[in-house]
């Protein structure tokens, strides 16, 4: 069956067009466009008209691609922005009628649990996914998680909260993300982490590519490379020491991240030395991957 899935973040809309059945999926094309839907949740945490309307235009623009490529099924959620939007109903009905589709607004838990199941390649591991709006850190194995955790903590919620100027403003914004993580660690007193940590999210494709200077339209390729915390540590201090606009020039830092780049290594940083991980290695796959592997196998 081909089948489209659709999910709304805090900084993009993203699209995975599959074929899924018999517990096997292939992945046959995707699609990204960047929205920064939590940049339009105000005060009273209502998204405005016009964070609203670019991100149901990118979701509409993406089902009638999907329809016209003939997706027998096009699924369509969204996580931490609209999960907090106060407005939320508003916007599915906007949806609905721009786009035809139902949204599900996902949990944290099960926003956590989709991103371990596209990003881990099985086995005994960790997966840590870094949003926007949040952060999620899961670890299990196979189909079984033991802890799927939800972090306030985004990239793009960082950004708006705590301004980066140089390195010497890491410390703080890292011991933010620091503090944040430890109280969802409490909850889990028991757990046991495991060696081997697997990283999704535009914060680590991008890592990659800077990492291996290759410029941000080939970061797809980036799958499978390995960061240890030594090459993090250094690659924050150079991007927290630039300035946005030459930030925007380097070739593997696509241009509308470079606000937000600093802000998602930072949470990156916080969690690796919090867990102690001394290496992660970058996965392309994600949510999109875990909603088709959760709702048709494979």
């Amino acid at each position: 069956m081909l089948v489209a899935v659709i999910g709304i973040g805090s900084n993009s809309v993203r699209m995975l067009l599959a074929e899924a059945g018999e517990g096997e999926m292939r992945r046959l094309w995707r699609d990204r466009e960047g929205t920064r839907l939590f940049a339009g949740l105000d005060e009273q945490r209502r998204l405005s008209a016009q964070a609203m309307e670019a991100t149901a235009a990118a979701v509409s623009r993406m089902a009638a691609d999907a329809r016209a490529a003939g997706a027998q099924r096009i699924h369509l959620f969204a996580t931490s922005a609209t999960r907090d939007a106060a407005n939320q109903a508003e916007f599915a009905a906007l949806l609905a009628e721009k786009a035809g589709l139902e949204m599900e607004i996902c949990s944290g838990e099960r926003e956590a649990a989709l991103s371990f199941l596209g990003a881990s390649g099985g086995g005994e591991c960790g997966v840590m996914d870094i949003g926007g709006g949040s952060t999620e850190i899961i670890v299990g194995a196979g189909m079984k998680l033991r802890c799927a955790m939800s972090c306030q903590m985004g990239a793009v919620r960082l950004a708006g909260l705590h301004p980066i100027g140089d390195h010497g403003d890491l410390p703080y914004v890292e011991e933010v993300a620091r503090t944040i993580l430890l109280e969802q660690l409490d909850r889990h007193p028991t757990l046991t982490l495991p060696a081997r940590w697997y990283g999704t999210g535009g914060t680590f494709t991008t890592l990659a590519a800077i990492a291996r200077r290759v410029h941000w339209t080939e970061r797809t390729y980036m799958h499978g490379t390995v960061l240890p915390l030594t090459q993090v540590e250094s690659i924050a201090r150079m991007l927290a020491d630039m300035p946005l606009a030459q930030r925007r020039e380097l070739p593997g830092l696509q241009p509308n991240r470079a606000d937000i780049i600093v802000h998602g290594v930072c949470i990156l940083l916080a969690c690796m030395r919090t867990l102690g991980v001394e290496e992660i290695s970058v996965s392309e796959y994600g949510n999109l991957e875990g909603y088709v592997r959760m709702t048709y196998g494979g």
